[in-house]
């Protein structure tokens, strides 16, 4: 007993005196164990006692938890640790995405007269965002504004962008954050004597520590901190046919006003990187259409027929899954090496609808007739499949479908969304409203995606532009459009749709 009295602080003496009090809240997958682990070393090395707790909470963004450190100088006594941090009584807050520091803030974990935020403005979006079917990511400007009067200081830069760029994780560029922010008193060769002494991706966590702490020592804002959309078009090279074909498209494209060339430039890459240099005529033949129309219109013209001609269909499909580039960015979201052993999993679930699109139009169209063929077909192929594409064979099978490319405009499901585009593309033009024309273009947004998502998307665009003729000689008529958009754009099943629709009945 006399032992323990020896170490113990004396009756009456605040035990939590110089007691800094850190958390960080961090989503599954951003290395907030590692960042906790290295905060804590770094603590012990540089002379303090230290106690890491960590609180699992819902895993709504594949597991959002608190990580909770307090540490204190090393003294005769022992000072006394909490497991959990308390409303009010934080000093430091890391949150490695930005509606984790919004979710801090509301929980009362930052405070104006001792909290210092440390937060990374990149998105991992919430369950409820990726439900809804249009842009369903929550405002940041709030969150970042409440923090400027919430925080005692508030460090804002994409850290995970920071840390991408170095080859390494968020873990690695909060943690240069944190030596930056200059609210422990520890030298940056310390944080660095730990990163080394982890013994794992030394040289890409040293990159990315500096880079954080670069970030954090700039105090870099979300707005400027935004990457530069790069003017140009990427430099072609190929055969020099194919060049010379591309050739030709920009020269048709520097004809075309000034106000819509970046985008047209944008739209005809997608185009040709899609299907091939004469689908890219195809596009500007359209576009060409609409010359006499405004600048207005041109540019939502442009962006949305390349979206409606790139659709996404098998061959698509297996053209992304198996390219290069792909297998490079699921290596870097894993944080996986180039000499790492990576096992890739495709998830198919087809319907008779998509294998019918993909035979040649006459067959296709002669099956899709008679409902007992695509009956037996969808018993036949609509179940849920699992393809490894990380051997030979998986990746071969996705690679054969996606070599179907050169004869897509053969297909039943090209001649299917060829009519359609006509149809809607049509339908635009001819409006003497210049607005209304335009929101009739921004309803190819209610089209996207694969299988069930796209036949819910095509259901909602046929209820809204069906509500089209009821509105035509109505002043506001482009105004209703939007909101009938809008509306259908708000939840999957279509309840905010049919309230509007209800209401366009009562005009």
């Amino acid at each position: 007993m006399n032992e323990i009295a020896d170490i113990l602080a004396p009756a009456g003496s605040d035990t939590t005196a110089g007691v800094t009090k850190l958390a960080i809240m961090a989503v599954g997958g951003q290395g907030g164990g590692v960042l906790t682990n290295w905060i804590t070393e770094v603590a012990q090395k540089g002379g303090y006692r230290v106690q890491a707790t960590s609180v699992a909470g819902v895993a709504q963004r594949t597991g959002a938890t608190i990580y909770y450190i307090e540490m204190a100088p090393r003294t005769d006594h022992l000072p006394v640790f909490a497991l959990a941090p308390s409303t009010g009584d934080i000093d430091i807050l890391i949150a490695a995405e930005l509606m984790e520091a919004g979710r801090a803030m509301m929980r009362g974990f930052v405070s104006a007269d001792r909290t210092t935020l440390i937060a990374s403005t990149h998105r991992v979006l919430a369950i409820e965002e990726k439900l809804v079917p249009g842009d369903g990511r929550a405002d940041p400007a709030p969150v970042m504004a409440q923090a400027k009067e919430q925080a005692l200081r508030a460090v804002w830069h994409d850290f995970d962008a920071a840390a991408t760029g170095s080859g390494s994780v968020i873990s690695a560029s909060l943690f240069g954050a944190l030596a930056a922010s200059g609210t422990l008193p520890f030298e940056r060769t310390l944080y660095e004597d730990v990163i080394r002494a982890s013994g794992r991706g030394i040289e890409a966590s040293l990159a990315a520590f500096a880079a954080g702490y670069d970030g954090a020592t700039a105090g870099v804002s979300e707005v400027e901190n935004m990457p530069d959309i790069p003017s140009g078009i990427t430099t072609p090279d190929g055969p020099a046919d194919l060049i010379g074909g591309w050739r030709a498209l920009e020269a048709r494209v520097e004809k075309l006003p000034e106000a819509v060339r970046p985008i047209s430039l944008r739209g005809l890459e997608k185009v040709v990187d899609y299907q091939d240099v004469a689908y890219g005529s195809d596009y500007l033949d359209h576009l060409e259409k609409a010359r006499e129309k405004g600048g207005g219109f041109l540019v939502e013209a442009a962006k949305y027929l390349a979206n409606a001609m790139c659709y996404d269909d098998l061959i698509r499909v297996a053209d992304l899954k198996t390219r290069a580039s792909r297998d490079v960015r699921l290596r870097n979201e894993q944080g996986a090496d180039r000499d790492a052993i990576v096992h890739v999993t495709e998830y198919f679930h087809p319907r008779a609808e998509e294998v019918v699109g993909a035979f040649p139009a006459g067959l296709g169209g002669f099956i899709e007739r008679r409902g007992s063929l695509m009956k037996a077909l969808d018993w036949l192929v609509n179940r849920g499949r699992r393809v490894r594409t990380d051997g030979l064979r998986g990746w071969l099978s996705l690679w054969m479908v996606s070599g179907m490319k050169p004869f897509r405009r053969r297909l039943l499901r090209h001649k299917i969304e060829a009519e359609h585009l006509e149809r809607w593309y049509s339908l635009a033009l001819e409006q003497s409203d210049e607005a209304l024309g335009i929101e009739v273009l921004k309803c190819r947004r209610l089209i996207k995606g694969y299988s069930d998502t796209h036949a819910r998307g095509l259901s909602k665009y046929d209820r809204v532009i069906g509500a089209l003729p009821d509105l035509a000689e109505r002043d506001d008529a482009a105004d209703w459009l939007r909101r009938l958009r809008e509306a259908a754009l708000q939840d999957e099943q279509g309840d905010a749709l049919d309230g509007a629709l209800r209401t366009i009945g009562t005009l």
